[in-house]
């Protein structure tokens, strides 16, 4: 396992109590159902068969099994700001390698990014080339996994940002790249925004840059936009206006009930992702529960939805850059962005693709299309000086 001198680095290993883990299993024996829905669509929400479906294969999942493949990387903790940051860290075994910070979002975890930790860091043990080799960092975001939960408020996406440049510096990086999607791509955003020593360029698979003021007359691409944003703010964005506004409330529910807490998580998935009718179409089951367990365990419903109250304030604008961004659109997703908003919003455009499949959760959908996106979108980086 890879060790950090400096004392700021604490070895962090996920270990939860077994206690914990028979709590969870009497709790879904003994769950209160609610009637069923009156609908035959998810119209209504996560329909009753479909929850009760994914809950059994919740009581035969191995948590060890996921302890056992998060603790293959080395994980730590370091206090920045005030607050526990978790991050894995693993260093490429080629010579040269471009470090890339990964952030995930909502509801995500480090989890999103464990498939490509090799193909990112090891090119050539999974058919590419040495030179598109990347050390990769992975932090959980303040409030989520096993990252700490801020006590008071002011962790915005700026603040984050601010934190995970302090990381890349703690890390003696010099040159250093990020990536993200959902919140993931808002902190990101600000990161590139920020520009901080170092920081050669982003890539983004989630990128938000509608205009400030959406013109009268639009072209069918940006039309498209315009409705998937609808769909977005409307029929899909209930979780994301309760958490924007009253993110408590829903805090208690989910802390108390691991079915409430499946339901919560199941229902984002199924509903962004480029799926056949149910998420697991998208998404392998065992990252589903992998990721339902991990905020179980954590307790982290209320503190990640903080994430929406502390930048209520933003828009689905987003800043306009100058630092080189990358784009990688996937079909599926929502919303889906037109080309022509991207251009505009990113002066220094790098890399433009839209993927054959996939929607909003790339990492966790299509890991291996993401990779080659990452690496296709950020090589030209390599040989481009550092920032100041």
């Amino acid at each position: 396992m890879q060790t950090h001198p400096s004392t700021r680095f604490r070895p962090f290993t996920v270990s939860v109590p077994e206690e914990n883990v028979r709590d969870l299993r009497t709790r879904l024996r003994n769950t209160r159902w609610p009637d069923p829905e009156t609908v035959d669509d998810w119209s209504q929400g996560v329909r009753s068969d479909h929850l009760r479906s994914l809950v059994d294969d919740w009581q035969r999942h191995d948590w060890r099994r996921f302890e056992h493949r998060i603790n293959q990387y080395p994980q730590y903790l370091i206090e920045i700001d005030g607050l526990d940051v978790h991050f894995l860290h693993v260093r490429s075994p080629n010579a040269g390698a471009l470090p890339l910070i990964l952030t995930h979002g909502w509801p995500g975890s480090v989890i999103d990014f464990l498939p490509m930790i090799g193909p990112l860091t090891d090119p050539v043990a999974h058919g590419g080339r040495p030179e598109d080799a990347f050390d990769v960092v992975i932090p959980s975001l303040p409030g989520f996994g096993f990252s700490g939960k801020p006590t008071s408020t002011g962790w915005t996406v700026d603040r984050i940002a601010g934190a995970w440049a302090e990381l890349m510096r703690s890390l003696g990086y010099t040159r250093w790249t990020a990536h993200g999607g959902d919140w993931g791509a808002v902190v990101t955003s600000a990161l590139a925004a920020a520009a901080p020593e170092g920081l050669l360029g982003v890539h983004l698979n989630t990128p938000y840059a509608f205009p400030e003021q959406i013109p009268t007359s639009l072209t069918p691409e940006e039309q498209h936009a315009v409705d998937t944003l609808a769909l977005y703010q409307g029929p899909l964005g209930g979780s994301n206006h309760l958490q924007g506004t009253r993110p408590q409330t829903p805090g208690f529910a989910l802390a108390d009930s691991p079915v409430g807490q499946a339901a919560w998580i199941y229902d984002k998935f199924q509903s962004k992702t480029d799926n056949q009718g149910l998420a697991e179409d998208a998404i392998p089951l065992e990252s589903i529960l992998d990721t339902i367990s991990l905020y179980w365990f954590t307790n982290t419903a209320a503190s990640s939805a903080r994430i929406y109250w502390e930048n209520r304030a933003l828009t689905m604008a987003g800043p306009t850059l100058t630092l080189p961004v990358a784009v990688s659109i996937y079909p599926k997703d929502i919303p889906l962005l037109a080309r022509s908003w991207v251009e505009e919003k990113y002066r220094t455009l790098i890399h433009f693709s839209e993927a054959t499949a996939g929607g909003h959760f790339a990492a966790l959908e299509r890991p291996i299309s993401l990779v080659e996106e990452i690496r296709t979108g950020l090589r030209t980086l390599r040989s481009a000086p550092a920032s100041r």
